[in-house]
């Protein structure tokens, strides 16, 4: 059951890629990052109160708090890369740098302790996930934002994680309430940009989504290894080319391909291991 939630929450992250980046060339990012991320909180808030939590302590709140501030971070520079047309290089850098330093947590700070196959998954998913969103290197600017994205991802995986499972879901109501808090002053500063009503909605379900992704990624943590947990739900890039393909018709390329089949086989170390 790990693998396959753990795998939803790629889908729901992927899918809120693919429509979040779209978005924040229609409007402004740092709109758009705001509003997701309220519509995180009212969703996380529903599921929260719907599964019982059996304790939660102060602690569990903080590491959500943490985990929401790496969200809030990760959002807003993922969007601003997005938004200057970056996407081949902006996912490619969040993504495998975010897989990166949180396996090196878990095995670190966590004492996680994963399989040969997991192992052998883990260095396949890395070069399979730049080859996906295109194997491309890009400008500075757009690298930059990838890293600095890469690190909030980093922090929400890992904080999120150290959150007991009898807390049930407040630690991800924590986060959206931290990620709004965080957020709040760089949209005062740059004045409220008041969004169409489809606009913003989209917005609001884009966030939504994102809390889902979060909620299917600590209830598979909560049955599994942290690093293997994370480099499931990961495996995001490869949503949006199969969206592509589907809903866009667009052309793959061959290191897309070699991306896409090298994601598969990591899928299956990863679960086996």
């Amino acid at each position: 059951m790990g693998p396959l939630l753990a795998l939803a929450s790629a889908l729901c992250y992927g899918t809120v890629d693919y429509a979040g980046g779209i978005l924040s060339r229609r409007a402004p990012f740092t709109t758009v990052t705001f509003l997701g991320q309220l519509g995180g909180l009212a969703l996380a808030s529903v599921a929260a109160l719907l599964i019982p939590a059996t304790s939660v302590h102060p602690a569990d709140l903080l590491w959500g708090a943490l985990s929401g501030l790496g969200s809030g971070t990760a959002m807003h520079f993922l969007n601003r890369g997005l938004s200057r047309g970056a996407m081949s290089v902006v996912v490619p850098v969040s993504a495998v740098t975010g897989v990166a330093l949180s396996v090196v947590c878990g095995v670190l700070a966590l004492d996680d302790r994963p399989g040969p196959l997991a192992w052998l998954g883990i260095a396949v998913t890395l070069p399979a996930l730049w080859l996906v969103s295109g194997g491309r290197a890009g400008a500075a600017r757009g690298a930059g934002d990838g890293l600095l994205a890469s690190a909030g991802v980093a922090v929400q995986y890992v904080a999120l994680g150290l959150a007991a499972p009898a807390a049930g879901l407040w630690p991800v109501v924590a986060g959206r309430v931290a990620a709004v808090l965080l957020l709040l002053p760089t949209v005062v500063r740059h004045g409220p940009a008041w969004l169409p009503r489809p606009l913003a909605a989209q917005a609001l379900l884009v966030g939504a989504g994102a809390a889902l992704g979060l909620i299917l990624y600590l209830l598979a943590v909560h049955r599994q290894l942290l690093a293997v947990a994370v480099v499931l739900a990961s495996l995001y890039p490869a949503v949006p080319v199969v969206l592509g393909l589907a809903l866009l018709h667009e052309r793959v390329t061959r290191r897309q391909t070699a991306g896409l089949l090298g994601a598969a086989v990591a899928t299956v170390l990863l679960t086996l291991g």
